[in-house]
């Protein structure tokens, strides 16, 4: 690997950005696609390509943005290696509740970044949540701060409208590949028709997964956490995922 490119890496590891580095299999030539798409580097500093890519490889590049793990490719006759390379996927969950309690360490051994978002120190307290990262601000504060993308998720488990809403918005705003909200159908329904009289249109709705979790059956704190993180491993994984983004 050439060492301007694995400085870029080195970099976007430190930065927390997922980059995608192609490799022709055929004469070793390679480049980086991120967000902002394809390019090289060269004397640290990023430059666009020489000539662009086939467009069928770069839209292999960037579709790979949002999965993990390296896959080789026969486009335009040659052979090419796509390897993503991106931080922890992450989980933010809003509100410092029992079933929380359950989750975060659930989710830290499923290999995420787990942020506990709840404005309340009484619950969000380091003793109730050991060895999680906790952000003592609102949701309308936080979330935005965090930039979340299509390796981060949702969920709301406040119970509380003034927490769980504000942060639903904001997850209808991102790219985050999850959102799950705790609540009974009743709840969740009324919840939608607050959500829509703000101004969040159907299709963003629809992604909101209400009441939240998988139908195993389960009742306990962590019989429904185990439900969610299963839920959250279908979405991240499965083949049905929606559109993104749709925040309106």
């Amino acid at each position: 690997m050439k060492h301007d490119v694995l400085a870029a890496l080195v970099t976007a590891d430190a930065e927390a950005r997922t980059v995608v580095l192609v490799r022709s299999l055929a004469d070793g030539q390679q480049f980086l696609v991120d967000r902002d798409g394809a390019h090289t580097v060269r004397d640290g500093r990023r430059q666009s390509l020489a000539e662009p890519p086939p467009q069928a490889l770069l839209a292999r590049a960037t579709a790979a943005l949002a999965r993990d793990g390296a896959r080789a490719f026969d486009i335009a006759g040659q052979r090419y290696l796509i390897q993503t390379l991106s931080p922890p996927p992450r989980l933010v969950i809003v509100g410092a509740v029992h079933i929380a309690q359950k989750l975060a360490p659930m989710a830290q051994l499923a290999g995420y970044r787990v942020l506990l978002v709840d404005p309340r120190p009484a619950f969000a307290s380091a003793a109730r949540f050991p060895a999680v990262e906790i952000i003592g601000d609102w949701p309308q504060q936080a979330l935005p701060r965090l930039a979340l993308d299509r390796r981060s998720a949702v969920v709301t488990l406040s119970h509380d409208a003034k927490i769980d809403d504000p942060a639903l918005q904001a997850g209808l705003a991102s790219e985050a590949f999850y959102i799950g909200a705790l609540g009974s159908r009743k709840n969740h329904a009324r919840r939608l028709e607050r959500l829509a009289a703000s101004g969040c249109g159907a299709a963003a709705l629809a992604r909101i997964h209400g009441p939240i979790g998988l139908a195993l059956g389960g009742r306990s704190p962590a019989e429904i956490a185990i439900a969610i993180l299963a839920q959250i491993t279908q979405a991240r994984y499965g083949a049905d995922q929606p559109a993104l983004p749709a925040g309106g």
